[in-house]
C-alpha cells in the first residue's frame, strides 16, 4: 500500500495518527452511530443515502474515503478550503470536533457499501 504522505513530516506524522484512530473507530459500533447521528445536518444537501439527488452541484459522499473526508472537513471547519460551497461548508463544520469529524467520516465511507 502506498502511503500518501511522507511519515517523517509533522503533517505526515498527524496524518498517521488520524488513520489510526479512524481505523480504531472504524471496530467501534458506537463511534458509526455518533457519526449516524452526525449525518442528519448533511442529509438535506447530500442526500439520506449520500448520493446527492437533491441539487446535482452538491458532491456525492457516499464511500467517500473516510480518511479524505476527515482532512475535508477539518479544511473547511478551520477556514483553509476555498470553492464554491465553502463558506456555507465552513458553518456546518465550525462546531465539530476531531472526534465528530472522525465518526461522520466513518460512517458516510459505510454508505458506499451498503448497497
Amino acid at each position: 500500500m502506498r502511503i500518501p504522505f511522507r511519515v517523517g513530516t509533522l503533517a505526515g506524522a498527524a496524518a498517521l495518527l488520524t488513520l489510526v484512530g479512524l481505523a480504531a473507530a472504524q471496530a467501534d459500533p458506537a463511534a458509526l452511530a455518533a457519526g449516524r447521528q452526525k449525518y442528519v445536518q448533511c442529509a438535506p444537501c447530500h442526500g439520506a443515502d449520500g448520493r446527492s439527488s437533491v441539487v446535482p452541484q452538491y458532491p456525492k459522499l457516499a464511500g467517500q474515503s473516510a480518511a479524505y473526508l476527515v482532512n475535508a472537513l477539518k479544511a473547511y471547519r478551520d477556514g483553509q478550503r476555498q470553492g464554491t460551497f465553502a463558506a456555507l461548508m465552513t458553518q456546518v463544520a465550525k462546531p465539530l470536533s476531531d472526534e465528530d469529524i472522525a465518526s461522520l467520516a466513518l460512517y458516510i465511507e459505510s454508505l458506499g457499501r451498503s448497497r
